[in-house]
């Protein structure tokens, strides 16, 4: 609240402005912006700008500030200011040609993309661009502007997935279908192209059509067939020219998220929401761009905007139920997934997702019927995950509530299904070791683990310890020893290797291997570790 106090501070309506006031005025945006008050920053740096609409570094400061938060009219002020002083970076010209498009000022909007296409950065964007230009200005053949040059490679990998688009858009229903329909349109930007082709043609009566696009794809291309076929409309069509450039933007916002330029990212798929707020796919990239950032207030927001109807709303409740669990707000997120099997027709994967937060909230015996009811929705897996998951998941539950018979029983159901998952063989193996209890066949599940991840520190780590139990203390300390280097900061890690140690009469490298697992150690373990610190190992302080 310091930022707000000082913002109150400013000076008076009404008093005379100077350059101290823009200065004073700034700072105050830049202190509500550091305390996380995106709003009173918003409304510090609007009024700094007034103040001082030719300084360059308020401008960029409420530009910058203003695309993250999603504030339109204030991005626009910010980037005209800047054009005045010929300081408009590049990307931020994207801006202007979204106005220009929206306002239907298609002269404008070719200008901005000539000036884009003469930037040794963004010039791949030109050729897509301009074919939605030309779709909305109704001037020149789209398709003709979508061909590239032989060295345009990154801008032809665009070009290729607007293509069909466009064809479906200019009425060229057929040839648009057969180029969504080629193999190398399988992955989920296929699918993602397919579903806005879909809610095109089903649009225009095609449902026939609709239908065989979305033969065999994921969820979403379900959701999008179901709904179809209810006789239902489902949003996400790409046929105008702020629908096009929208997901253009938000592709390459999808494929700059893995390269560490958060800023540019994040305004890349807000600027796709500027154009066209129906996009459930620009909302949920902003969404996972401010949760990347832990703002997650401001992505439960995000996530706000996308429709119910939406095929990938699915999808969408999932993230919500894991932002409230972040931001403290289990009862949200638990109320939000109760919400999904109310009704008769509740698949396995609405089961599944409350049985998550169960798990989330420390509830294990909810946990485990919840994911029994998933079983019994898809006993099979026919319509979601691997059939061993969900046994996997249901065994994790039923060992954390101390219901070991049903747990171990469900465990080795999965294993049956996957006998080659690691994680199933270790988890089965490592559960028996905390009991003591089938040392050889727990061994050999653990072995057959390592021999799939030899890499996993963890399953490393079980293996040591099945080692030291059955009494090869030596080969124990060899693999402890390799899982340590692989976790070092692993509390059971060392612990594990502190009791092999002990075991072994190296007394001062196990205190060290104890010391080492203190500061990451529950409480319990804690207690246990610090009795061996000072006594040495007994029967009753071993790990488990």
């Amino acid at each position: 609240m310091i930022a707000g106090a000082l913002l109150l501070s400013a000076t008076p309506a009404g008093a005379a402005r100077s350059p101290e006031d823009a200065l004073r005025t700034y700072v105050q945006a830049r202190a509500a912006q550091t305390v996380g008050e995106d709003a009173q920053a918003g409304r510090g740096y609007a009024a700094a700008l007034a103040l001082a609409p030719g300084d360059e570094t308020v401008a960029s400061s409420a530009l910058s500030h203003a695309i993250s938060i999603g504030d339109e009219a204030l991005a626009l002020t910010a980037a005209r200011a800047l054009e005045k002083q010929d300081k408009l970076a590049p990307d931020a010209r994207l801006l202007l040609l979204g106005d220009a498009v929206k306002r239907k000022d298609w002269k404008a909007a070719a200008a901005e993309v000539d000036r884009i296409d003469k930037d040794e950065v963004f010039s791949f964007m030109a050729p897509t661009l301009r074919a939605w230009v030309a779709l909305g200005s109704h001037k020149g053949d789209p398709i003709a502007l979508l061909a590239t040059k032989p060295e345009q490679t990154l801008a032809a990998t665009y070009t290729a997935e607007h293509r069909p688009l466009i064809l479906l858009a200019t009425g060229k229903e057929k040839q648009g279908v057969a180029e969504l329909l080629t193999p190398a349109g399988g992955d989920a930007r296929g699918e993602r192209l397919r579903i806005a082709a879909a809610a095109l043609l089903a649009r225009k009566g095609e449902r026939e059509q609709a239908l065989a696009l979305l033969k065999g794809g994921g969820d979403a291309a379900s959701a999008a067939a179901a709904a179809i076929e209810a006789g239902k409309k489902i949003p996400g069509a790409i046929d105008t020219a702020p629908a096009g450039i929208a997901d253009f933007l938000v592709r390459i916002a999808s494929d700059l998220s893995g390269q560490r330029v958060p800023e540019l990212t994040l305004s890349f798929a807000r600027l796709a929401t500027f154009l066209n707020p129906s996009d459930g796919n620009a909302w949920l990239a902003v969404a996972d761009l401010l949760h990347a950032e832990d703002r997650n207030e401001a992505a439960l927001a995000a996530l706000a905007r996308i429709s119910p109807a939406d095929p990938y709303a699915s999808g969408v409740e999932d993230r919500r139920i894991e932002l409230f669990a972040e931001t403290g707000k289990g009862e949200e997120a638990l109320a939000l997934a109760r919400s999904t099997v109310a009704g008769p027709g509740a698949a396995a994967l609405d089961w599944m997702r409350l049985g998550n937060v169960y798990r989330q909230l420390g509830r294990p015996d909810e946990a485990a019927d919840a994911y029994s009811r998933a079983i019994a929705a898809d006993p099979t897996g026919k319509t979601m995950l691997a059939p061993w998951t969900l046994r996997f998941l249901r065994g994790d539950a039923l060992v954390k509530a101390g219901k070991w018979t049903e747990a171990k029983a469900s465990l080795e159901e999965a294993y049956r299904l996957a006998p080659n998952e690691a994680t199933v063989l270790n988890y089965l193996g490592y559960s028996q070791l905390e009991r003591r209890e089938n040392l050889d066949e727990a061994e050999k599940l653990i072995r057959e683990a390592s021999r799939l991840q030899p890499q996993d520190a963890a399953i490393t780590d079980s293996l040591g310890w099945a080692l030291f139990l059955r009494g090869k203390t030596g080969e124990a300390i060899q693999a402890l020893e390799r899982a340590a280097q692989g976790q070092p900061a692993d509390p059971a890690v060392n612990e594990h290797l502190g009791d092999a140690y002990y075991s072994a009469g190296r007394r001062f490298e196990a205190r060290y291997a104890w010391n080492a697992a203190l500061p990451y150690a529950d409480t319990k373990a804690s207690t246990r570790i610090r009795a061996k610190i000072d006594a040495g190992l007994k029967p009753d302080l071993a790990a488990p």
